[in-house]
Order: C-alpha cells, then sequence, then structure tokens
C-alpha cells in the first residue's frame, strides 16, 4: 500500500505540472477565478487519485464476506451486501440535480441574450422588408451592388470578373467552357426552379457540342448551329428559357439568379453553396437586380 500511496502522490504532482504548464499564464492577469478554478482541478486530482487507490487495495486485498443470498446461479452465490453510503449519495444526488437543472439552473423561458438578439433581428428585417417593399430599380441596383461587395466579392471579386478563375465571371452570362461542361455533364442543381434538371450529353457529336458552346457564350449572336435545335426544346429559340423547364442561358434574369442562390450552384470552376434563408426576399431581388445591370 505505502508504494500505491507514493505513485499516487507522484501521479498528483505530474497532473498538477501539466496543468499548470498548460494553463499557468491565466494566473497572470489576477483574475481570482482562475485560481479557484486550478484549486477545484487540484481537489479533484486529489480525491480522484485517492480514491482509485483505496478501491484497488481493497480488491487486492480484502475477502468477500457477510450474508449470502438464497439466490445462486450455477452454484455461485451472491452476498447481500448493502450498497457503498457515498455511491447512493452521489446517485439521489445526481437525479435531484437533474430536476433542479431542469427546471431552475437553465430556465428555458428566463432572459437569452441569443435570445434576445434572435427578436431584435427578426424585428429588424419585418421593418426592412416593409420599408423597401416596393423600391424601384435604382434602389435595389444600389442595395444589390452593396450585398454583393459584402456576400459575392470574395470569390467573384469586386469587379464581378472572378478571381483567379475560381469563381464565375458574372460580366458576362457564360463562357464556352462552361457551356460545354454543363452539355457534357448535364445539369440537375437548380431543382427549386428548374426540377428537370438537364442530362448529360443532349447533344452526342464533338462539332456539335462545339458550334452550340460558342454560339451561346456569343450571346446567340451569329448564324444558329443546326444542333441547337435540341436545346431550344427547353431553353427556348432565343434562349430566354421557359419556367420550371429550362434557365434563361442568354443572360442573366432574376428566377436563374434567384434559384442559384437558394439551391448553389455546381459546374466547371466548382461548387457555389446554397444562400438560401440568408437574405430575405427584397435582397435578393436586389442582388439580381445588379447582377444583370454588370452584364448590360
Amino acid at each position: 500500500m505505502k508504494s500505491m500511496v507514493i505513485g499516487g502522490i507522484i501521479l498528483i504532482i505530474a497532473l498538477m505540472a501539466g496543468t499548470y504548464f498548460v494553463a499557468g499564464d491565466a494566473f497572470d492577469t489576477g483574475d481570482y477565478i482562475n485560481t479557484l478554478t486550478f484549486l477545484g482541478a487540484a481537489a479533484i486530482i486529489t480525491i480522484s487519485t485517492f480514491a482509485v487507490l483505496k478501491y484497488v487495495n481493497q480488491m487486492k486485498n480484502d475477502k468477500a464476506g457477510g450474508e449470502l443470498a438464497d439466490e445462486n446461479w450455477d452454484g455461485i452465490g451472491e452476498y447481500k451486501n448493502p450498497i457503498p453510503v457515498g455511491w447512493g449519495i452521489a446517485y439521489i444526488g445526481v437525479i435531484l440535480w437533474m430536476f433542479w437543472y431542469l427546471l431552475f439552473g437553465y430556465p428555458t423561458n428566463g432572459f437569452s441574450q441569443i435570445g434576445q438578439w434572435n427578436e431584435e433581428t427578426i424585428d429588424y428585417n419585418a421593418k426592412f422588408e416593409q420599408k423597401w417593399l416596393n423600391a424601384d430599380e435604382a434602389t435595389l441596383n444600389a442595395m444589390g451592388q452593396s450585398l454583393f461587395l459584402v456576400q459575392c466579392a470574395p470569390c467573384h471579386g469586386v469587379d464581378a470578373e472572378g478571381i483567379d478563375g475560381k469563381a464565375q465571371n458574372l460580366t458576362k452570362r457564360m463562357s464556352k467552357e462552361q457551356v460545354e461542361y454543363t452539355i457534357r455533364n448535364g445539369s440537375n442543381y437548380l431543382t427549386s426552379a428548374y426540377p428537370g434538371g438537364m442530362p448529360p450529353m443532349m447533344l452526342q457529336e464533338d462539332k456539335d457540342i462545339s458550334e452550340v458552346s460558342i454560339y451561346v457564350a456569343n450571346g446567340f449572336k451569329g448564324e444558329q448551329p443546326a444542333a441547337y435545335a435540341t436545346c431550344a426544346a427547353c431553353h427556348g429559340d432565343n434562349g430566354e428559357g421557359m419556367p420550371f423547364v429550362g434557365p434563361n442561358i442568354k443572360t442573366y434574369s432574376d428566377d436563374v439568379v434567384l434559384a442559384v442562390l437558394k439551391d448553389g450552384k455546381k459546374g466547371l470552376i466548382g461548387h457555389m453553396p446554397s444562400f438560401n434563408e440568408r437574405l430575405n426576399e427584397t435582397q435578393e431581388k436586389a442582388l439580381a437586380s445588379f447582377i444583370r445591370s454588370i452584364g448590360e
């Protein structure tokens, strides 16, 4: 037992030294709370260590004794030993603490800074939407520019031309490479607005894919390739799309911008996350207005 006590003392010293090494700089602040916390840690370490030593010593040296119960299992009996008093008190204490904490210690209906912030945010958003409910195009455009600089510029750049090709250049609808990627791989990300999606390889021939990609990327200028007839079935002969069928691939429209904000976008360059519920309806319209103005 003597060697175990010595080992326990060494363990306590090592644990306290490790604790001080990790969090000792907290005492330089002069805050007595940190001192109390450290003393509490010392008490827990000391009590836990000697409690473990006590029970380990009992397991090594104590012998079973007492009155055997009448029941036995395959000749193995059980003594009528009462539960340890400390264990019983701790068990009941934990249950009582649980009810105290549930009802009084953490009142769900009490004041909360987070709850107050949420209520004030909801109230502000309601006033914001009401104030700008019928904003004109110029107001929406100015509001959208501010939103773009905060929400979109980190990836698309302040000039909306993308940053080192890591995000789409919003000053033009699509590049030839992006159109070709979509034709070959399909597009099923704008499910909220266009649930049907687009399957891959609607055009089979490389020549047709290349010609259509160039035509679409150039803003539908010049002679329309014969193969575009396949695309026109959903996107329309002029590329301006059809509701719930195919998006506008000629210019940015509110429907396309709002769908991308809601569902995110996965394409040739990378994956844009969804902004669903991060902007209110007025802000979404404002952002769509500004993005439309960039490409005009």
